[in-house]
């Protein structure tokens, strides 16, 4: 009885120790990697009583210390602030933050001449007031303070509260709004918008039409000079003519009296 006992649990423990074996260990858990860290949207700066002073909101706002300096090295914020404190003109502004910035290669700035420095401002700013609301009715494209034209002109797309901006170039949406009053609007957006009129090349100059053959005036007919008529001959024959009769005359009237 014991004998059998055993036999039974010597094999129930063999079995038992087989199963165990032969299962795989579990897998470790697959972690996956970590997000990339995304740009933290600027604190929205609240509208103060004075003049508008556009430097003093980015400083406020935070993460736009490239752009600050670059509309002041354009003077750029001294027109924008004169525009908006002495005419009742609304303005929209497309701020890069910094990290848009860092993303360029080094010595991007530097490259580029003041010329095309005070463009690239003027690209990210729009010369009329855009509420968040107000994006979904503009028509594009997009007029901004660099000029008129495709080479110079956004386009603006929205899906509910999304809004994308598109250069040609560049592809980004309005992170958040950094100021809004009644004249201006500030968002930021995480790449630096490029203009295809600094940074593809420039179209060739129309020739100039070629000028009209004008038809040339006939030149007035000239008659040659006709050589004078030697009358000589002539009027020394009716002088001897005359000078004959008067001999005639003369001998009638002695021998005819």
């Amino acid at each position: 009885m014991r004998r059998q006992s055993f036999i039974a649990f010597s094999l129930f423990f063999f079995l038992l120790c087989t199963k165990t074996l032969g299962q795989s260990p579990a897998a470790a858990p697959v972690k996956a990697p970590p997000a990339a860290a995304a740009q933290t949207p600027a604190a929205q700066v609240a509208a103060s009583p004075g003049p508008v002073d556009i430097i003093k909101i980015l400083q406020k706002a935070g993460h736009f210390t490239v752009f600050v300096r670059l509309m002041q090295a354009t003077t750029e914020d001294i027109e924008l602030n004169k525009e908006l404190n002495t005419t009742n003109n609304g303005i929209t502004i497309f701020a890069p933050s910094d990290n848009a910035f860092s993303s360029l290669k080094a010595g991007f700035l530097n490259s580029l001449s003041d010329e095309d420095k005070t463009e690239l401002v003027k690209f990210h700013v729009l010369p009329a007031f855009i509420a968040s609301s107000q994006f979904q009715t503009v028509s594009n494209p997009v007029r901004t303070q660099a000029g008129t034209g495709p080479r110079v002109t956004l386009n603006v797309t929205t899906a509910g509260n999304f809004v994308n901006i598109s250069t040609g170039l560049t592809n980004t949406s309005l992170s958040s709004t950094v100021y809004t009053d009644s004249q201006l609007a500030i968002y930021q957006v995480d790449k630096v918008l490029f203009p295809l009129d600094i940074f593809t090349p420039k179209p060739p100059a129309p020739a100039p039409a070629p000028e009209l053959e004008r038809p040339k005036k006939a030149a007035p007919d000239v008659e040659s000079p006709t050589a004078a008529k030697d009358i000589s001959g002539a009027f020394t024959a009716v002088v001897h003519n005359n000078a004959v009769l008067l001999a005639i005359s003369v001998v009638a009237a002695i021998f005819f009296p």
